[in-house]
Protein backbone atom coordinates (compact mmCIF):
# COMPACT_ATOMS: atom_id res chain seq x y z
CA UNK A 1 0.00 0.00 0.00
CA UNK A 2 1.17 3.38 -0.87
CA UNK A 3 0.12 6.92 0.18
CA UNK A 4 -2.19 7.45 -2.93
CA UNK A 5 -3.93 3.61 -2.16
CA UNK A 6 -4.07 5.18 1.24
CA UNK A 7 -6.24 8.17 0.11
CA UNK A 8 -8.38 5.83 -1.84
CA UNK A 9 -8.95 3.70 0.90
CA UNK A 10 -10.05 6.77 3.20
CA UNK A 11 -12.58 7.95 0.45
CA UNK A 12 -13.93 4.92 -0.57
CA UNK A 13 -14.64 4.48 3.50
CA UNK A 14 -15.97 7.40 4.13
CA UNK A 15 -18.67 6.83 1.17
CA UNK A 16 -19.55 3.56 2.20
CA UNK A 17 -20.25 4.45 5.89
CA UNK A 18 -22.29 7.36 4.42
CA UNK A 19 -24.12 4.88 1.93
CA UNK A 20 -24.83 2.64 5.01
CA UNK A 21 -28.68 1.53 4.78
CA UNK A 22 -29.46 -0.12 8.19
CA UNK A 23 -27.44 -0.43 11.31
CA UNK A 24 -25.97 -4.16 10.59
CA UNK A 25 -24.83 -2.82 7.25
CA UNK A 26 -22.75 0.21 9.56
CA UNK A 27 -21.56 -2.09 12.00
CA UNK A 28 -20.38 -4.84 8.91
CA UNK A 29 -18.94 -1.59 7.55
CA UNK A 30 -16.98 -0.53 10.99
CA UNK A 31 -15.61 -3.77 11.31
CA UNK A 32 -14.12 -4.12 8.25
CA UNK A 33 -12.66 -0.70 8.08
CA UNK A 34 -11.78 0.14 11.94
CA UNK A 35 -11.65 -3.54 13.30
CA UNK A 36 -9.26 -5.19 14.77
CA UNK A 37 -8.50 -7.11 11.54
CA UNK A 38 -9.48 -4.26 9.27
CA UNK A 39 -8.03 -1.52 7.01
CA UNK A 40 -6.59 0.90 9.59
CA UNK A 41 -4.39 -2.43 10.25
CA UNK A 42 -3.18 -2.70 7.35
CA UNK A 43 -2.35 1.25 7.09
CA UNK A 44 -1.02 1.34 10.46
CA UNK A 45 1.54 -1.36 9.26
CA UNK A 46 2.21 0.26 6.15
CA UNK A 47 3.35 3.50 8.15
CA UNK A 48 5.19 0.92 10.53
CA UNK A 49 7.56 -0.37 7.32
CA UNK A 50 7.85 3.40 5.95
CA UNK A 51 11.43 4.58 5.05
CA UNK A 52 12.00 7.00 8.38
CA UNK A 53 11.69 10.11 6.01
CA UNK A 54 7.97 8.76 4.96
CA UNK A 55 7.00 8.50 8.49
CA UNK A 56 5.58 11.59 8.78
CA UNK A 57 3.29 11.66 5.56
CA UNK A 58 2.42 8.48 6.17
CA UNK A 59 1.30 9.15 10.36
CA UNK A 60 -0.62 11.76 9.17
CA UNK A 61 -2.43 10.35 6.53
CA UNK A 62 -3.12 7.31 8.95
CA UNK A 63 -4.67 9.43 11.26
CA UNK A 64 -6.60 11.08 8.44
CA UNK A 65 -8.14 7.46 8.19
CA UNK A 66 -9.08 6.98 11.33
CA UNK A 67 -10.61 10.18 11.84
CA UNK A 68 -12.29 10.54 8.56
CA UNK A 69 -13.49 7.23 8.91
CA UNK A 70 -14.88 7.23 12.68
CA UNK A 71 -16.87 11.00 11.93
CA UNK A 72 -18.58 9.11 9.01
CA UNK A 73 -19.41 6.31 11.28
CA UNK A 74 -20.84 8.31 14.39
CA UNK A 75 -23.07 10.97 11.85
CA UNK A 76 -24.30 7.43 10.04
CA UNK A 77 -25.14 6.06 12.74
CA UNK A 78 -27.02 9.46 14.68
CA UNK A 79 -28.70 9.76 11.36
CA UNK A 80 -30.39 6.31 11.35
CA UNK A 81 -31.33 6.32 15.30
CA UNK A 82 -32.76 9.75 14.06
CA UNK A 83 -34.72 7.93 11.40
CA UNK A 84 -35.69 4.94 14.02
CA UNK A 85 -37.40 7.39 16.31
CA UNK A 86 -38.97 9.63 13.93
CA UNK A 87 -40.78 6.42 12.64
CA UNK A 88 -41.16 5.04 16.00
CA UNK A 89 -43.21 8.13 16.75
CA UNK A 90 -45.98 6.61 14.89
CA UNK A 91 -48.08 6.40 17.89
CA UNK A 92 -51.50 5.68 18.95
CA UNK A 93 -52.75 7.14 22.06
CA UNK A 94 -56.14 5.60 22.29
CA UNK A 95 -54.28 2.07 23.06
CA UNK A 96 -54.58 1.10 26.43
CA UNK A 97 -51.21 1.30 28.33
CA UNK A 98 -49.00 -1.51 29.30
CA UNK A 99 -49.36 -2.52 32.99
CA UNK A 100 -45.94 -2.60 34.70
CA UNK A 101 -46.79 -5.05 38.52
CA UNK A 102 -45.78 -3.66 41.10
CA UNK A 103 -42.40 -4.70 42.99
CA UNK A 104 -42.75 -6.98 45.62
CA UNK A 105 -40.63 -7.29 49.10
CA UNK A 106 -37.98 -9.47 49.32
CA UNK A 107 -38.45 -12.87 51.75
CA UNK A 108 -36.08 -11.89 54.70
CA UNK A 109 -37.87 -7.92 54.29
CA UNK A 110 -41.28 -10.01 54.92
CA UNK A 111 -40.03 -12.04 57.31
CA UNK A 112 -38.97 -9.42 59.43
CA UNK A 113 -42.07 -7.15 59.42
CA UNK A 114 -43.89 -10.00 60.11
CA UNK A 115 -41.72 -11.13 63.26
CA UNK A 116 -41.48 -7.83 64.40
CA UNK A 117 -44.86 -7.43 63.73
CA UNK A 118 -46.05 -10.15 66.15
CA UNK A 119 -43.72 -9.45 68.79
CA UNK A 120 -45.10 -5.52 68.58
CA UNK A 121 -48.48 -6.80 69.60
CA UNK A 122 -46.85 -8.40 72.20
CA UNK A 123 -45.41 -5.24 73.46
CA UNK A 124 -42.05 -4.94 72.40
CA UNK A 125 -40.94 -2.17 70.48
CA UNK A 126 -37.91 -2.15 68.22
CA UNK A 127 -34.19 -1.17 68.71
CA UNK A 128 -31.05 -0.90 66.04
CA UNK A 129 -27.70 -1.14 66.64
CA UNK A 130 -24.56 -0.19 64.20
CA UNK A 131 -23.18 -3.08 61.91
CA UNK A 132 -19.87 -2.11 62.78
CA UNK A 133 -18.95 -2.63 66.57
CA UNK A 134 -16.83 -2.58 69.36
CA UNK A 135 -15.21 -6.12 71.23
CA UNK A 136 -16.81 -4.39 74.05
CA UNK A 137 -20.36 -4.03 73.18
CA UNK A 138 -19.97 -7.69 70.95
CA UNK A 139 -18.11 -10.26 73.28
CA UNK A 140 -16.96 -8.24 76.49
CA UNK A 141 -20.54 -7.11 77.70
CA UNK A 142 -22.11 -9.89 76.28
CA UNK A 143 -19.86 -12.78 79.02
CA UNK A 144 -18.03 -14.28 76.38
CA UNK A 145 -14.58 -15.46 77.60
CA UNK A 146 -11.64 -13.96 75.90
CA UNK A 147 -10.41 -17.28 74.73
CA UNK A 148 -13.81 -17.90 73.10
CA UNK A 149 -13.84 -19.65 69.85
CA UNK A 150 -15.93 -17.00 68.28
CA UNK A 151 -13.38 -14.47 68.55
CA UNK A 152 -11.16 -15.76 66.76
CA UNK A 153 -10.43 -14.28 63.44
CA UNK A 154 -11.36 -17.64 61.43
CA UNK A 155 -15.21 -16.41 62.91
CA UNK A 156 -15.20 -12.77 63.07
CA UNK A 157 -14.36 -9.99 60.60
CA UNK A 158 -11.90 -7.45 62.40
CA UNK A 159 -11.32 -3.93 61.20
CA UNK A 160 -9.12 -1.64 62.16
CA UNK A 161 -8.85 0.08 65.34
CA UNK A 162 -10.38 -2.43 67.36
CA UNK A 163 -13.49 -2.58 65.74
CA UNK A 164 -15.25 -5.65 63.94
CA UNK A 165 -18.30 -6.78 61.83
CA UNK A 166 -20.87 -7.49 64.33
CA UNK A 167 -21.27 -11.55 64.78
CA UNK A 168 -24.49 -11.35 66.27
CA UNK A 169 -27.65 -8.37 67.06
CA UNK A 170 -26.48 -8.96 71.23
CA UNK A 171 -24.78 -6.57 70.74
CA UNK A 172 -27.86 -4.13 69.97
CA UNK A 173 -29.35 -5.50 73.40
CA UNK A 174 -26.02 -4.72 75.70
CA UNK A 175 -25.90 -1.02 74.04
CA UNK A 176 -30.10 -0.98 74.56
CA UNK A 177 -29.81 -1.65 78.93
CA UNK A 178 -26.50 0.55 79.03
CA UNK A 179 -28.75 3.57 77.87
CA UNK A 180 -31.87 2.60 79.28
CA UNK A 181 -33.04 1.35 82.81
CA UNK A 182 -35.23 -1.36 83.25
CA UNK A 183 -38.01 -2.82 82.70
CA UNK A 184 -36.89 -3.60 78.81
CA UNK A 185 -38.87 -5.37 76.31
CA UNK A 186 -37.36 -4.82 72.98
CA UNK A 187 -36.48 -6.94 69.79
CA UNK A 188 -33.32 -6.37 67.36
CA UNK A 189 -33.76 -7.22 63.85
CA UNK A 190 -30.74 -6.86 62.27
CA UNK A 191 -27.24 -7.92 59.56
CA UNK A 192 -24.90 -9.87 60.82
CA UNK A 193 -21.63 -10.98 59.46
CA UNK A 194 -19.38 -14.28 59.89
CA UNK A 195 -16.48 -15.87 58.25
CA UNK A 196 -18.53 -18.98 57.38
CA UNK A 197 -18.31 -20.43 53.87
CA UNK A 198 -21.19 -20.01 51.51
CA UNK A 199 -23.27 -23.00 51.08
CA UNK A 200 -26.86 -23.65 51.09
CA UNK A 201 -27.46 -23.48 54.59
CA UNK A 202 -24.65 -20.58 55.65
CA UNK A 203 -23.70 -17.46 54.17
CA UNK A 204 -20.82 -14.84 55.58
CA UNK A 205 -23.74 -12.18 55.69
CA UNK A 206 -27.34 -13.08 57.38
CA UNK A 207 -29.60 -11.47 59.05
CA UNK A 208 -30.43 -11.94 62.86
CA UNK A 209 -33.65 -10.83 65.60
CA UNK A 210 -32.68 -11.19 68.68
CA UNK A 211 -35.36 -10.30 72.10
CA UNK A 212 -35.02 -9.14 75.42
CA UNK A 213 -37.08 -8.97 78.14
CA UNK A 214 -35.88 -7.92 81.43
CA UNK A 215 -37.82 -7.10 84.52
CA UNK A 216 -38.73 -8.18 88.11
CA UNK A 217 -39.27 -11.45 88.39
CA UNK A 218 -39.12 -12.56 84.73
CA UNK A 219 -38.90 -16.81 84.66
CA UNK A 220 -38.37 -19.14 81.93
CA UNK A 221 -42.28 -19.60 82.08
CA UNK A 222 -42.78 -16.26 80.54
CA UNK A 223 -40.08 -17.46 77.78
CA UNK A 224 -41.62 -20.54 77.08
CA UNK A 225 -45.00 -18.53 77.00
CA UNK A 226 -44.18 -16.05 74.92
CA UNK A 227 -42.26 -17.97 72.15
CA UNK A 228 -45.40 -20.40 72.13
CA UNK A 229 -47.60 -17.48 70.83
CA UNK A 230 -44.98 -16.06 68.44
CA UNK A 231 -44.87 -19.57 66.86
CA UNK A 232 -48.74 -20.18 66.76
CA UNK A 233 -48.75 -16.45 65.35
CA UNK A 234 -46.00 -17.24 62.66
CA UNK A 235 -46.45 -20.68 61.75
CA UNK A 236 -50.12 -21.37 62.81
CA UNK A 237 -52.28 -22.32 65.83
CA UNK A 238 -51.05 -25.81 65.67
CA UNK A 239 -47.53 -25.22 65.99
CA UNK A 240 -45.90 -26.39 69.16
CA UNK A 241 -42.48 -25.27 70.95
CA UNK A 242 -39.87 -27.27 72.71
CA UNK A 243 -37.05 -26.70 75.10
CA UNK A 244 -33.37 -28.59 75.29
CA UNK A 245 -30.39 -27.71 77.09
CA UNK A 246 -27.74 -26.33 75.57
CA UNK A 247 -25.06 -23.16 76.73
CA UNK A 248 -24.43 -19.70 75.50
CA UNK A 249 -21.81 -17.08 77.21
CA UNK A 250 -24.85 -14.72 77.71
CA UNK A 251 -27.51 -16.98 79.23
CA UNK A 252 -27.99 -19.28 81.91
CA UNK A 253 -29.65 -21.51 81.82
CA UNK A 254 -29.72 -21.37 77.87
CA UNK A 255 -31.90 -23.77 75.94
CA UNK A 256 -32.33 -24.12 71.83
CA UNK A 257 -36.20 -23.58 70.88
CA UNK A 258 -37.29 -26.01 68.44
CA UNK A 259 -41.05 -25.74 66.87
CA UNK A 260 -43.04 -28.66 65.59
CA UNK A 261 -42.65 -28.76 61.57
CA UNK A 262 -45.27 -27.17 60.23
CA UNK A 263 -45.30 -29.25 56.79
CA UNK A 264 -46.04 -32.38 58.23
CA UNK A 265 -47.39 -31.20 61.71
CA UNK A 266 -44.93 -33.30 63.40
CA UNK A 267 -45.09 -36.44 62.32
CA UNK A 268 -41.86 -36.58 60.16
CA UNK A 269 -41.46 -35.50 56.68
CA UNK A 270 -38.17 -34.45 54.65
CA UNK A 271 -37.87 -30.56 55.45
CA UNK A 272 -37.59 -31.70 59.35
CA UNK A 273 -35.38 -34.82 58.62
CA UNK A 274 -37.88 -36.94 59.61
CA UNK A 275 -37.66 -35.78 63.02
CA UNK A 276 -41.33 -33.26 63.44
CA UNK A 277 -39.23 -30.95 65.23
CA UNK A 278 -37.42 -27.72 63.70
CA UNK A 279 -34.50 -26.08 65.04
CA UNK A 280 -35.54 -22.07 64.90
CA UNK A 281 -33.67 -20.30 67.71
CA UNK A 282 -31.14 -19.90 70.80
CA UNK A 283 -32.58 -18.67 74.01
CA UNK A 284 -32.53 -18.52 77.87
CA UNK A 285 -32.28 -16.89 81.07
CA UNK A 286 -29.52 -13.30 81.00
CA UNK A 287 -26.60 -14.00 82.82
CA UNK A 288 -26.14 -11.87 85.83
CA UNK A 289 -22.59 -10.45 84.61
CA UNK A 290 -24.76 -9.26 81.10
CA UNK A 291 -26.81 -7.78 83.67
CA UNK A 292 -23.59 -5.86 85.64
CA UNK A 293 -21.83 -4.90 82.21
CA UNK A 294 -25.20 -2.96 81.58
CA UNK A 295 -24.84 -1.55 85.03
CA UNK A 296 -28.34 -3.35 86.32
CA UNK A 297 -28.55 -5.04 89.63
CA UNK A 298 -28.80 -8.47 88.91
CA UNK A 299 -30.58 -9.13 92.46
CA UNK A 300 -33.63 -6.75 91.57
CA UNK A 301 -34.24 -7.65 87.98
CA UNK A 302 -34.05 -11.07 85.84
CA UNK A 303 -34.41 -11.60 82.08
CA UNK A 304 -34.84 -13.90 78.91
CA UNK A 305 -33.33 -13.51 75.44
CA UNK A 306 -33.71 -15.06 72.58
CA UNK A 307 -32.50 -15.07 68.94
CA UNK A 308 -32.98 -16.62 65.71
CA UNK A 309 -32.14 -16.52 61.93
CA UNK A 310 -34.20 -15.05 59.69
CA UNK A 311 -32.64 -16.39 56.38
CA UNK A 312 -33.82 -19.90 58.17
CA UNK A 313 -36.89 -18.74 58.76
CA UNK A 314 -37.31 -17.74 55.29
CA UNK A 315 -36.47 -21.08 54.06
CA UNK A 316 -38.46 -23.21 56.19
CA UNK A 317 -42.12 -20.70 55.47
CA UNK A 318 -41.51 -20.52 51.87
CA UNK A 319 -39.94 -23.97 50.85
CA UNK A 320 -35.98 -22.64 49.96
CA UNK A 321 -34.15 -25.04 49.78
CA UNK A 322 -30.89 -23.31 49.07
CA UNK A 323 -29.96 -19.81 51.17
CA UNK A 324 -27.72 -18.57 48.08
CA UNK A 325 -30.99 -17.87 45.72
CA UNK A 326 -32.27 -15.34 48.68
CA UNK A 327 -29.07 -13.70 47.42
CA UNK A 328 -28.99 -14.24 43.66
CA UNK A 329 -31.35 -11.53 42.87
CA UNK A 330 -33.00 -13.20 40.31
CA UNK A 331 -36.65 -11.79 40.06
CA UNK A 332 -39.07 -14.24 38.99
CA UNK A 333 -37.70 -16.30 41.62
CA UNK A 334 -37.97 -13.72 44.08
CA UNK A 335 -41.29 -12.42 43.18
CA UNK A 336 -43.26 -15.81 43.67
CA UNK A 337 -42.74 -15.23 47.42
Amino acid sequence: MNLSELESLTTRAVADLSAAATPADLEALRIRYLGRNGAVNDATAALKAAPPAEKPFWGKAVNAFKSRTEKALADRRAALASAAEAASDDFDPTLPGAWISPGTLHPVTQLIDRTTAIFRRMGFTVADGPDIETEHYNFDALNTPADHVSRDTQDTFYLPAARLLRTQTSAVQARYMEANPPPVRIVCPGRCYRRDTTDATHSANFHQIEGLYVDRAVSLANLKSDIDHFARELMGPGVKSRFRPHFFPFTEPSVEVDFSCHMCGGKGCRVCKHSGWIEIMGAGMVDPNVFLAAGYDPDAVTGYAFGMGIERLAMLLFGIDDIRRLYENVVPYLSQF
